[in-house]
């Protein structure tokens, strides 16, 4: 049995071989102008999960760069600080010393040197009490406003560090407690400045005063250096984070982007292709009779 093409049949089957081809042109075009693979995740499901798993693995890496900048930024505050205090901890040594030499001194330069040590303690107690962004550098997680009170040199530290996660496994500790470096209520650093300038004014020689001076001295290098080995740490992180960075945008971009040159060629192959069929099937589907009698 022999089956008959009809023109209708012809037409509908050009008809359908042009939707295609235009819709292949269009998607072509849309790929073109976005320069991306995948418009929706039907394109490729496949594609679409690896993009997704490459996009949450760079969310995850960009919060941990935030974590490190901002983490850098404490332990840069408290190291600037740590130095500040170490200035000062050695103009009390000095005023300590040139305090002890009885023989040399009367009681009005020993007041001068006094009230300087007063002003000193007055530094140490502002840079103690040193923020970032609102936040005492030196109190862990408190919420007072402030590490030390003025009034009795009482901690007000809750004994909780401050971390900051530099990657998926490792946090580190941004904050010092202030405690353990400056001491607390008579123990502290200011208490023995106060000590020092009473007994200056008492006649006391304060000769005996430099070893516990040197003892705080000690106490500080000691923090400041696990502070500069945090920092060194940090920043391993931050060139990590960098590289791990570009790794993932070059994935993302293997996974989404197209290369243009290659989606201009298939673009004018496409096009060429769409105008031949539309020649192509203009010559084919001659009218016929039937169309005159119409």
């Amino acid at each position: 049995m022999f089956t008959r093409v009809t023109a209708q049949t012809r037409m509908v089957n050009a008809q359908l071989n042009l939707q295609l081809s235009a819709a292949q042109l269009a998607r072509l075009q849309d790929t073109a102008s976005s320069l991306k693979k995948i418009s929706v995740p039907s394109d490729d499901p496949a594609a679409a999960a690896d993009s997704m798993r490459v996009r949450a693995a760079q969310s995850a890496t960009a919060q941990y760069g935030r974590n490190i900048d901002d983490g850098n930024n404490w332990l840069t505050t408290i190291d600037s600080t740590m130095s500040a205090v170490s200035d000062i901890l050695a103009s009390v040594r000095d005023l300590t010393v040139q305090g002890a030499n009885d023989g040399a001194l009367n009681s009005v330069s020993k007041e001068a040197i006094a009230k300087e040590l007063e002003g000193l303690k007055n530094d140490l107690l502002s840079k103690a009490n040193t923020t970032y962004l609102g936040r005492t550098v030196f109190a862990g997680d408190s919420d007072a406003g402030f590490a030390f009170d003025a009034a009795t040199y009482t901690f007000t530290g809750t004994g909780s560090p401050v971390q900051r996660r530099i990657d998926g496994n490792t946090t580190v500790q941004v904050d010092v407690n202030g405690g353990g470096v400056f001491g607390t209520g008579t123990g502290s650093v200011f208490a023995l400045v106060d000590n020092i300038v009473a007994d200056l004014r008492a006649g006391v020689n304060v000769g005996s005063r430099l070893s516990a001076i040197d003892a705080a001295t000690n106490t500080l290098r000691g923090a400041q250096s696990s502070v500069g080995a945090r920092s060194a740490q940090i920043t391993k992180a931050k060139d990590a984070n960098l590289q791990t960075t570009g790794a993932l945008e070059a994935q993302r971009s293997g996974i989404e982007d197209v290369d243009l040159s290659q989606i201009i060629i298939q673009l004018k192959q496409q096009e060429v292709t769409y105008q031949a069929a539309l020649a192509v099937t203009s010559r084919t589907l001659q009218p016929t009779l039937m169309d005159f009698l119409r």
